[in-house]
């Protein structure tokens, strides 16, 4: 039962950083607008943490197909695979002199995983507070109908 809420410890530490990552990407797009950061700037900023953005969402989705948290890994998948079709094609770095043409477009992208990694923090402090409840009072009677996996 322990490992259970390190395990959910893990995940939201790193939905923490995936939300870090992201709203500093959308920082950097809206400080471009605001001309506070010229292009070639906030392309080296950006495409410095796109890829490690990726990887770690990855390792997020395969972790919790590997911990069998069916339903969790369900709801991870969509942006993976989104990730993965940017990165195959190579669409994922921002281009320096296409950036104005794509800000309002990259900032909506950026608003949107925003709210993904938000609701999905959301749903995972609930579940480790559900396993830590579970760890000390061990009514898993009780608390199985709230299980996500």
């Amino acid at each position: 039962m322990v490992w259970e809420i390190v395990l959910w410890v893990i995940f939201a530490i790193m939905n923490l950083v995936l939300l870090g990552l992201n709203f500093y990407q959308f920082i950097g797009f809206s400080d471009l607008e605001a001309d506070y950061l010229n292009p070639y700037e906030l392309s080296s900023r950006i495409n410095s943490v796109i890829v490690p953005e990726y990887m770690l969402h990855g390792a997020f989705c395969i972790l919790f197909l590997l911990t069998g948290h069916w339903i969790m890994f369900l709801l991870t998948l969509p942006p993976a695979c989104y990730n993965l079709k940017l990165y195959l094609s190579r669409q994922h770095l921002i281009d320096v002199t296409e950036v104005f043409r794509v800000l309002n477009v990259e900032k909506k992208i950026r608003i949107i995983k925003l709210g993904f990694y938000v609701i999905f923090f959301a749903i995972v402090i609930s579940r480790l507070a559900f396993s830590a409840i579970n760890a000390v009072f061990g009514d898993e009677d009780d608390l199985r109908g709230f299980s996500l996996h």
